[in-house]
């Protein structure tokens, strides 16, 4: 793999279908695999094929219909896991099995009531397991983030010694900030034995809105792989959103690393994702929300309309939007009425333009958004109309 490659680890059909409510059937997972792998991501986290029957379907279905991406299921450093995956991913052109086990002080301590020393033990005898069935073999080392430096370098060598050839450094609880999650990656490609082995992968999570900002500092500290999903969804706040991490390394050229996605896809791949789901996109949301490119302050307004990139700095085209909004509220101004009159067929002078923004905005006050229809109704009834249209 080219070095300022950064492959693109979509879990939606894992992590993200663990948000409450958001189960989804194995067609609709299938139309969504699809469209994943149309859009390029390199691997596909198909499921957790022993967690349930249907979750088991799922995984051989998707393995069956993906032309290009890495299937992968995700299991616990457990024998049956892994061989249930094993079996579930058995039509997949290229498998991938993602096993781990925490190694965090607190999980060590409190969830397994174990010890570093037997840690280390399941998690190589789990990837050494999984090596049996597949070559591709990932390891998470969930709560890395809380991890000591030291430790977790001491699993990362023992794993790779193993067969890993992918190592997973999840953010489990989302409580990195940027510039530690950064060093974090840094001191493993800089201190495990063997490293050159293996991709760094980031798994971060969202509890404190970092999550993006982590995976991108992971990266740009030598970690080849993030791991994401569409709009963000996730586990509690979410995980590192597929869109963001794409277009923030496309709009910096200058750190030299990009992906193999398909931009122009992602808008209608949101949509798909939260109408399966039924889990709605806030507005705001970077990249894919509904006001990512709508403008409705005067001072924006006036600016898009003379030069798109005066408060754009990604053109909507690139994301699959077909073009920006001028939304007209009682913010907007005369250059932003004037634009959306044009567009329904009304040229107006600047006189007329000033008789018709006062009717404006008078209207827009009784009203949060001045749709195509009003325009029409407070033209038709200003005293101008007879004019505009006798022109």
């Amino acid at each position: 793999m080219s070095d300022n490659k950064v492959q693109i680890f979509d879990t939606t059909l894992r992590d993200g279908e663990q948000v409450p409510g958001c189960k989804l059937n194995t067609d609709q997972k299938l139309i969504i695999a699809e469209q994943l792998d149309k859009l390029g991501v390199d691997i596909i986290e198909a499921g957790f094929p022993v967690s349930s029957p249907g979750d088991f379907k799922s995984v051989e279905a998707i393995s069956k219909i993906v032309k290009n991406a890495t299937v992968c299921g995700l299991t616990r450093s457990v024998e049956n896991d892994i061989k249930v995956a094993a079996e579930a991913l058995k039509y997949a052109k290229t498998p991938r099995i993602h096993t781990g086990i925490g190694t965090s002080d607190s999980h060590i301590k409190h969830k397994f009531r174990s010890n570093r020393e037997a840690i280390i033990e399941r998690a190589v005898k789990a990837v050494s397991y999984a090596k049996t069935f597949v070559e591709d073999v990932e390891f998470y080392a969930e709560d890395a983030g809380r991890t000591d430096n030291d430790y977790l370098a001491q699993v990362c060598e023992a794993v790779i010694k193993a067969g890993a050839t992918v190592l997973n450094i999840p953010d489990t609880t989302g409580y990195c900030l940027p510039s530690e999650y950064g060093a974090k990656i840094k001191y493993l490609k800089e201190n495990v034995k063997g490293i050159d082995k293996a991709i760094l992968s980031c798994h971060c999570h969202n509890d404190l809105g970092l999550a993006t900002a982590n995976s991108i500092e992971g990266v740009i500290n030598g970690a080849r792989q993030i791991e994401c999903t569409i709009n963000g969804i996730g586990e509690r706040a979410g995980n590192t959103a597929l869109e963001e991490v794409v277009m923030i390394l496309r709009q910096h050229p200058y750190l030299n690393l990009d992906t193999n996605i398909k931009s122009e896809m992602l808008y209608g791949l949101s949509q798909l994702v939260s109408d399966n789901m039924g889990i709605y996109t806030q507005p705001n949301k970077a990249i894919v929300g509904a006001n990512a490119f709508a403008h409705s302050s005067g001072i924006h307004q006036d600016g898009v309309i003379k030069n798109r990139e005066t408060y754009e700095i990604i053109d909507p085209k690139d994301v699959g939007v077909t073009e920006s909004a001028i939304v007209l509220t009682a913010r907007s101004g005369r250059a932003a009425l004037a634009y959306r009159a044009k567009n329904i067929g009304y040229e107006l002078t600047k006189l007329q333009l000033d008789e018709i923004y006062a009717n404006f905005l008078d209207f827009a006050d009784t009203k949060k958004e001045v749709d195509d229809n009003d325009i029409h109704y407070i033209i038709e009834n200003s005293k101008v109309y007879k004019e505009i249209t006798s022109a």
